[in-house]
């Protein structure tokens, strides 16, 4: 395959370079450490860096007597340690039997393999083997038996490294892992402003963008989950990068777990980024012959504004982290009967509302929460996977025959981390509960948590599931996790182990999902943590789809799901419409408006069709068709946030790879008297095409770009609301 690595032998500098972009470090001279030099545009390797390698005097301790450039205080670092002259945040420290934390992890050497690692029990990005390569840098330590592997992935055509690291005990002693991150990345301040994705339960992902000065800018997780309240991606902008211009660095993680994301600007003008396992409340005990293998970092950077980082974030999920066989599967037009009925159902309320679904073209039904057990609330029943025979006498197999017959794939939720103290594994098992004995627990929705640390709980909540699986038709499988982790003890690991704990609970919520779909391969699962509190990379790669919100009102949705595309492409996001006004909300919109949000996502209903009148059921027949019109683009094509021109307003944008097609959906929030008219420029389009819009008028690709398309509100002699939001299909003459 095309070389996408080359390496200078002589001054043992590596080039990792595409079509896109370069990210080029050495091995400095007499330190033996790594020295970043270049990540950015595509440049040609010439050979010669002499004019980007620091070599000015550094005041600072050095680490060679009589070298004033030895300082490592400052210089850019691809994997920086504890304690040796650098006095920054470090990538990884290492606790050894005498006490201190002091390493010295010099290159020894280097390898390359076409194709990417494949790591066992984390999820990774997939790729062919003539897709990409793998350049794998080992550094040893001078004072132990320990040895670090650096591994950088690069494919042919998106404008990304994957980075990770394995640490590995060569010897007979026991070390301690105090941190090890995925990602270093050191690069020259631009006077930078930080954007990150920050919020809580149902408002999750909603974009700050704020400067960074000297010091230490973090977010993280210690909720044992990535979490509501911060994801797990970070972005360094310029001040005048947009959504269609200037420079982005994008960074997220591959993992589910606890996570912190750290930028540091030191006295020298230099920002370390890093990114991947919180370090706090994490020790993980590195016995002889063992290794810890960190989460993937990707890191993607753009000179075209944020829209170009977001596709080249949506590229590499929807190709190589997302599993193959679901890369062109249309997601299926669902009804869940959650806000429908909520705890208050029976066979024939089911049986009911999927014929009506059926009717107006749903193509799966999904029976939420309180199908099992004795649960009619919030409370028990949780852990006891067992069908409910007072609510469905006939069973979960005569439901699913029924919803099959009418056309309709059949779903099913679960909350498989839960647990409720009426269960018999509750009762039976108190020791597989997390949290200490003989000390207070805190409770969440009226529930406790299993300790996925232990595979015996993994054990038997899988056959529990299977037992369902195995005995009903079920396509689709929704994976809840309605409570974050506190009081975070596990009875099955040793007193000095608790450090791992953490780690090893997520570790265990991958196994499950291995479980699953290795024995139920065309098994469908959506994620869901409370909505998006565990919306990452890592259960994309278990879940083509993640739930984006609890909150189903569309105005709250449209910040939502704006902020969820920054990383996250369409064909991810779970979006549905739901009754107005809001449950969450209170907030009144058309069903027209809560349709063209739900397009931009994977699209279904959570609302009582029953209720529905005719109209309001031929407004829900023609979503479903358009939803099914443009599926192909919603699923492949690239995605644009657009600037408006007036305040208050919004606009999205996907267009066909081929430009030949696209779909723009403006938003208006509060109505105002005499509002006008915007002019909101497109993307992605033929400057030289002719373009139809809505069928009734035409313009060029560079009227529409340059110009705009326009967009006028709603005269004084008709009706007016707040939230309106109008759909512009456009097509290739």
């Amino acid at each position: 395959m095309t070389d996408l690595i080359q390496v200078d032998q002589k001054r043992r500098i590596f080039y990792l370079s595409n079509q896109k972009i370069s990210y080029i470090f050495r091995v400095m001279p007499r330190m033996n450490k790594l020295e970043h030099i270049y990540f950015g545009d595509k440049i040609s390797s010439h050979r010669t860096i002499e004019n980007t390698i620091q070599t000015s005097f550094a005041w600072g301790e050095k680490r060679i007597v009589g070298d004033d450039n030895s300082s490592l205080s400052k210089l850019m670092q691809e994997y920086p340690e504890y304690g040796t002259s650098d006095y920054r945040m470090p990538a990884f420290e290492i606790d050894y039997p005498t006490g201190d934390s002091i390493s010295n992890f010099e290159y020894v050497g280097y390898k390359i393999i076409d194709g990417a690692l494949e790591i066992k029990n984390l999820p990774h990005v997939r790729y062919k083997n003539d897709e990409c390569q793998t350049l794998i840098i080992s550094l040893k330590d001078q004072y132990s038996d320990l040895e670090l592997s650096l591994n950088y992935t690069i494919d042919l055509n998106n404008a990304s490294i994957i980075k990770n690291a394995t640490i590995k005990n060569n010897g007979k002693k026991i070390y301690n892992l105090e941190n090890i991150k995925s990602n270093c990345l050191d690069i020259p301040n631009e006077q930078f402003e930080l954007i990150t994705l920050n919020g809580n339960w149902a408002r999750e992902k909603h974009v700050n963008r704020e400067s960074i000065h000297q010091g230490i800018k973090e977010i993280s997780s210690s909720r044992g989950a990535s979490g509501h309240v911060h994801d797990p991606f970070i972005a360094l902008v310029n001040p005048e990068t947009t959504q269609s211009s200037g420079v982005a660095y994008g960074i997220s993680t591959i993992y589910s777990g606890n996570h912190k994301e750290t930028v540091e600007l030191d006295s020298y003008g230099v920002v370390r980024i890093l990114t991947g396992i919180n370090d706090e409340h994490f020790k993980w005990e590195l016995k002889a012959g063992e290794s810890f293998t960190t989460p993937q970092s990707i890191l993607t950077f753009s000179s075209n504004g944020l829209n170009q980082m977001s596709q080249t974030f949506h590229n590499l999920i929807r190709d190589h982290l997302i599993e193959f066989k679901w890369k062109d599967v249309k997601p299926p037009v669902l009804i869940n009967n959650w806000e429908a009925t909520y705890f208050d159902f029976n066979e024939s309320k089911i049986i009911d509302l999927a014929t009506k679904a059926a009717t107006l073209g749903c193509d799966l039904f999904v029976l939420d929460d309180g199908w099992f057990a004795q649960r009619n609330g919030e409370k028990g029943s949780l852990g006891d996977w067992r069908v409910n025979f007072d609510k469905l006498p006939h069973g979960l197999d005569f439901i699913s025959q029924k919803i099959h017959a009418l056309g309709m794939d059949f779903g099913l939720w679960f909350e498989p981390e839960a647990v409720s103290d009426d269960t018999p594994i509750f009762k039976e098992h108190p020791e597989w509960i997390i949290g200490v004995k003989n000390k207070s627990y805190s409770l969440g929705r009226n529930e406790y948590l299993l300790d996925f640390s232990n595979p015996k709980v993994i054990d038997n909540i899988f056959g529990q599931m299977d037992k369902i699986l195995s005995s009903t038709k079920i396509e689709y499988l929704k994976w809840d996790m309605n409570r974050n982790i506190t009081e975070p003890y596990s009875n099955y690991l040793n007193s000095d182990q608790q450090g791992e704990f953490f780690h090893r609970y997520i570790l265990g919520v991958y196994d499950l999902y291995e479980r699953l779909l290795k024995k139920y391969p065309k098994l469908l699962i959506e994620s869901c943590a409370s909505g998006g509190g565990r919306f990452d990379l890592g259960m994309l790669y278990y879940a083509p789809q993640t739930w984006g919100s609890d909150d189903t009102d569309a105005y709250e949705r449209h910040q939502i799901q704006a902020g969820e595309s920054y990383v996250y492409p369409l064909r991810s996001i779970g979006t549905h419409v739901s009754v107005s006004p809001n449950h969450q909300t209170g907030r009144i919109t058309s069903l027209q408006s809560r349709g063209n949000v739900a397009l931009f996502g994977t699209f279904g209903y959570e609302m009582n069709l029953l209720d529905l009148s005719s109209e309001e059921q031929a407004e829900v027949k023609r979503q479903i068709k358009l939803k099914k019109k443009y599926d192909e683009l919603i699923t492949h094509g690239n995605f644009y946030r657009l600037n408006t021109r007036l305040e208050g307003t919004d606009a999205w944008m996907v267009t066909s790879v081929n430009q030949k097609q696209a779909l723009v959906c403006y938003f208006k929030g509060l109505s105002h008297p005499n509002m006008g008219y915007d002019q909101v420029r497109l993307d992605g389009l033929d400057t030289k095409t002719k373009y139809t819009i809505n069928d009734s008028y035409d313009l060029y690709g560079d009227e529409l770009m340059k110009i705009g398309l326009p967009v006028r509100f709603s005269s004084q002699k008709t009706k007016k609301s707040d939230f309106e939001s109008s759909l512009f299909e456009i097509k290739a003459n």
